[in-house]
Protein backbone atom coordinates (compact mmCIF):
# COMPACT_ATOMS: atom_id res chain seq x y z
CA UNK A 1 0.00 0.00 0.00
CA UNK A 2 1.51 3.35 -0.95
CA UNK A 3 1.36 6.34 1.36
CA UNK A 4 -1.65 8.40 -1.01
CA UNK A 5 -3.56 5.05 -0.90
CA UNK A 6 -3.39 4.69 2.78
CA UNK A 7 -3.71 7.93 3.69
CA UNK A 8 -7.07 8.82 1.33
CA UNK A 9 -8.26 5.55 2.66
CA UNK A 10 -7.98 7.22 6.05
CA UNK A 11 -9.54 9.94 5.34
CA UNK A 12 -12.27 8.45 3.41
CA UNK A 13 -13.09 6.68 6.83
CA UNK A 14 -12.33 9.82 9.25
CA UNK A 15 -14.97 11.84 7.21
CA UNK A 16 -17.16 8.63 7.46
CA UNK A 17 -17.58 8.93 3.50
CA UNK A 18 -17.70 4.97 3.67
CA UNK A 19 -19.75 2.90 6.05
CA UNK A 20 -18.70 -1.08 6.46
CA UNK A 21 -21.51 -3.36 7.54
CA UNK A 22 -20.15 -6.73 6.61
CA UNK A 23 -23.09 -8.39 9.01
CA UNK A 24 -25.71 -5.85 7.91
CA UNK A 25 -24.90 -4.97 4.39
CA UNK A 26 -26.57 -2.80 1.64
CA UNK A 27 -28.40 -3.86 -1.58
CA UNK A 28 -27.41 -2.15 -4.30
CA UNK A 29 -29.84 -1.22 -7.78
CA UNK A 30 -28.09 -4.32 -9.17
CA UNK A 31 -29.58 -6.72 -6.20
CA UNK A 32 -26.10 -7.31 -5.41
CA UNK A 33 -25.54 -7.13 -1.46
CA UNK A 34 -22.29 -5.30 -0.39
CA UNK A 35 -20.95 -4.51 2.60
CA UNK A 36 -19.72 -1.27 1.98
CA UNK A 37 -21.46 1.71 0.80
CA UNK A 38 -18.82 4.77 -0.35
CA UNK A 39 -20.55 8.71 -0.64
CA UNK A 40 -17.41 10.58 -1.99
CA UNK A 41 -19.52 13.16 -2.29
CA UNK A 42 -19.17 14.36 0.90
CA UNK A 43 -15.24 14.75 0.79
CA UNK A 44 -16.23 18.46 -1.11
CA UNK A 45 -17.31 19.41 2.48
CA UNK A 46 -13.67 19.03 3.80
CA UNK A 47 -11.08 21.26 2.93
CA UNK A 48 -8.02 19.05 3.89
CA UNK A 49 -9.39 15.90 1.85
CA UNK A 50 -10.31 18.09 -0.87
CA UNK A 51 -7.02 19.33 -0.87
CA UNK A 52 -5.48 15.98 -0.67
CA UNK A 53 -7.56 14.78 -3.20
CA UNK A 54 -7.26 17.32 -5.89
CA UNK A 55 -3.38 17.06 -5.11
CA UNK A 56 -3.04 13.65 -5.46
CA UNK A 57 -5.78 13.13 -8.48
CA UNK A 58 -3.07 16.03 -9.92
CA UNK A 59 0.56 14.17 -9.48
CA UNK A 60 -1.46 10.52 -10.62
CA UNK A 61 -2.38 12.16 -13.76
CA UNK A 62 0.52 13.83 -14.40
CA UNK A 63 2.36 10.01 -13.69
CA UNK A 64 -0.30 7.84 -15.63
CA UNK A 65 -1.27 10.51 -18.39
CA UNK A 66 1.67 12.72 -18.72
CA UNK A 67 0.30 13.65 -22.30
CA UNK A 68 -3.13 15.08 -21.09
CA UNK A 69 -4.71 17.96 -22.85
CA UNK A 70 -7.88 18.67 -21.18
CA UNK A 71 -10.10 17.32 -18.02
CA UNK A 72 -13.35 16.36 -17.91
CA UNK A 73 -15.84 15.74 -14.99
CA UNK A 74 -18.23 12.65 -14.88
CA UNK A 75 -21.47 14.86 -13.81
CA UNK A 76 -22.12 15.17 -11.14
CA UNK A 77 -19.81 13.66 -8.38
CA UNK A 78 -16.77 13.87 -10.80
CA UNK A 79 -17.44 17.64 -11.02
CA UNK A 80 -16.10 19.76 -8.42
CA UNK A 81 -12.97 16.95 -8.81
CA UNK A 82 -12.72 17.82 -11.99
CA UNK A 83 -12.33 21.76 -11.76
CA UNK A 84 -9.99 21.36 -9.07
CA UNK A 85 -7.55 19.48 -10.95
CA UNK A 86 -7.73 21.50 -14.27
CA UNK A 87 -7.34 24.47 -12.23
CA UNK A 88 -4.02 23.30 -11.10
CA UNK A 89 -2.97 21.60 -14.02
CA UNK A 90 -4.49 25.01 -16.02
CA UNK A 91 -5.83 22.73 -18.46
CA UNK A 92 -9.38 22.85 -20.45
CA UNK A 93 -12.10 21.72 -18.51
CA UNK A 94 -15.67 20.17 -19.22
CA UNK A 95 -18.18 18.00 -17.78
CA UNK A 96 -19.85 14.99 -19.74
CA UNK A 97 -24.24 14.27 -18.47
CA UNK A 98 -25.19 10.85 -17.99
CA UNK A 99 -26.89 11.74 -21.26
CA UNK A 100 -27.93 14.40 -23.78
CA UNK A 101 -30.62 17.45 -22.25
CA UNK A 102 -33.50 17.36 -23.49
CA UNK A 103 -33.86 20.73 -24.52
CA UNK A 104 -31.92 23.32 -25.90
CA UNK A 105 -29.09 22.19 -28.06
CA UNK A 106 -29.36 18.95 -26.99
CA UNK A 107 -25.59 18.40 -25.16
CA UNK A 108 -24.37 15.90 -23.22
CA UNK A 109 -20.81 17.65 -22.87
CA UNK A 110 -20.97 20.87 -21.17
CA UNK A 111 -17.40 23.40 -22.15
CA UNK A 112 -15.64 23.63 -25.17
CA UNK A 113 -12.65 21.43 -26.22
CA UNK A 114 -10.88 21.33 -29.33
CA UNK A 115 -11.77 17.88 -31.27
CA UNK A 116 -8.75 15.44 -30.84
CA UNK A 117 -7.72 16.57 -27.22
CA UNK A 118 -6.13 14.09 -25.08
CA UNK A 119 -8.68 13.92 -22.40
CA UNK A 120 -8.84 12.77 -18.84
CA UNK A 121 -11.85 11.62 -17.07
CA UNK A 122 -12.01 12.08 -13.04
CA UNK A 123 -14.97 10.69 -11.50
CA UNK A 124 -15.73 10.19 -7.99
CA UNK A 125 -15.61 5.83 -7.90
CA UNK A 126 -15.17 3.32 -10.08
CA UNK A 127 -17.65 0.05 -9.56
CA UNK A 128 -18.15 -1.59 -12.76
CA UNK A 129 -17.17 1.58 -14.31
CA UNK A 130 -20.48 1.78 -16.79
CA UNK A 131 -21.25 4.89 -15.79
CA UNK A 132 -17.92 6.34 -16.48
CA UNK A 133 -17.63 4.69 -19.64
CA UNK A 134 -20.48 5.54 -21.06
CA UNK A 135 -19.01 8.91 -20.50
CA UNK A 136 -16.09 8.37 -22.59
CA UNK A 137 -18.33 7.03 -25.02
CA UNK A 138 -20.04 10.77 -24.76
CA UNK A 139 -16.74 12.13 -25.11
CA UNK A 140 -15.49 9.67 -28.24
CA UNK A 141 -18.70 10.68 -30.44
CA UNK A 142 -17.32 14.30 -29.87
CA UNK A 143 -14.17 14.04 -31.45
CA UNK A 144 -12.50 13.85 -28.01
CA UNK A 145 -9.38 11.37 -27.67
CA UNK A 146 -9.76 9.88 -24.07
CA UNK A 147 -6.37 8.87 -23.16
CA UNK A 148 -7.68 7.70 -19.43
CA UNK A 149 -9.67 7.85 -16.45
CA UNK A 150 -9.25 9.03 -13.05
CA UNK A 151 -10.85 8.31 -9.97
CA UNK A 152 -10.70 8.83 -6.35
CA UNK A 153 -11.40 4.52 -5.29
CA UNK A 154 -12.25 1.81 -6.68
CA UNK A 155 -13.98 -1.22 -5.10
CA UNK A 156 -11.92 -3.79 -7.19
CA UNK A 157 -14.74 -5.60 -8.46
CA UNK A 158 -13.55 -8.26 -11.73
CA UNK A 159 -16.03 -6.28 -13.55
CA UNK A 160 -14.23 -3.47 -13.86
CA UNK A 161 -11.09 -4.82 -15.02
CA UNK A 162 -12.74 -6.29 -17.89
CA UNK A 163 -15.08 -3.48 -18.73
CA UNK A 164 -11.78 -1.10 -18.93
CA UNK A 165 -9.65 -3.34 -20.71
CA UNK A 166 -12.89 -4.39 -23.31
CA UNK A 167 -13.18 -0.55 -23.76
CA UNK A 168 -9.08 -0.09 -24.11
CA UNK A 169 -8.99 2.81 -21.84
CA UNK A 170 -6.63 2.69 -18.70
CA UNK A 171 -7.82 3.54 -15.41
CA UNK A 172 -6.06 4.95 -12.45
CA UNK A 173 -7.11 5.06 -8.67
CA UNK A 174 -5.90 7.33 -5.70
CA UNK A 175 -6.95 4.39 -3.36
CA UNK A 176 -9.11 0.95 -3.63
CA UNK A 177 -11.14 -1.66 -1.88
CA UNK A 178 -7.84 -3.42 -0.54
CA UNK A 179 -6.48 -0.59 1.05
CA UNK A 180 -9.31 1.18 2.59
CA UNK A 181 -10.20 -2.53 4.53
CA UNK A 182 -6.65 -2.43 5.96
CA UNK A 183 -6.81 0.83 6.97
CA UNK A 184 -10.26 0.05 8.50
CA UNK A 185 -8.45 -3.16 10.68
CA UNK A 186 -5.45 -1.19 11.29
CA UNK A 187 -7.83 1.60 13.03
CA UNK A 188 -9.77 -0.98 15.23
CA UNK A 189 -13.07 -0.45 13.14
CA UNK A 190 -13.67 -3.99 11.83
CA UNK A 191 -11.64 -7.66 12.99
CA UNK A 192 -9.36 -9.95 11.13
CA UNK A 193 -12.57 -12.04 11.21
CA UNK A 194 -14.66 -9.28 9.42
CA UNK A 195 -11.68 -8.19 7.11
CA UNK A 196 -11.48 -12.16 5.55
CA UNK A 197 -15.32 -11.74 4.57
CA UNK A 198 -14.69 -8.02 2.91
CA UNK A 199 -12.07 -9.91 0.89
CA UNK A 200 -14.57 -12.70 0.32
CA UNK A 201 -17.41 -10.25 -1.02
CA UNK A 202 -14.88 -8.02 -3.93
CA UNK A 203 -13.53 -11.42 -5.17
CA UNK A 204 -17.28 -12.77 -5.84
CA UNK A 205 -19.66 -10.12 -5.12
CA UNK A 206 -22.67 -12.16 -6.75
CA UNK A 207 -22.62 -15.03 -4.85
CA UNK A 208 -20.88 -13.60 -1.81
CA UNK A 209 -22.45 -14.97 1.81
CA UNK A 210 -22.54 -12.81 4.98
CA UNK A 211 -21.03 -14.82 8.38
Amino acid sequence: MTEIESQIAQDLLTIGAVTLRPHDPFTWASGIHSPIYTDNRITISYPEVRDRIASGLTELIKTQFPAVEAIAGVATAGIPHAALVADRLHLPMAYVRSKPKDHGQGRQIEGRLVEGAKLVLIDDLLSTGGSVLQAAQAAQKEGMDVIGVAAIFSYQLPAVTANFAQAQIPFATLTNYTALITSAEAKGQITSAELALLHAWRKDPEHWQQA
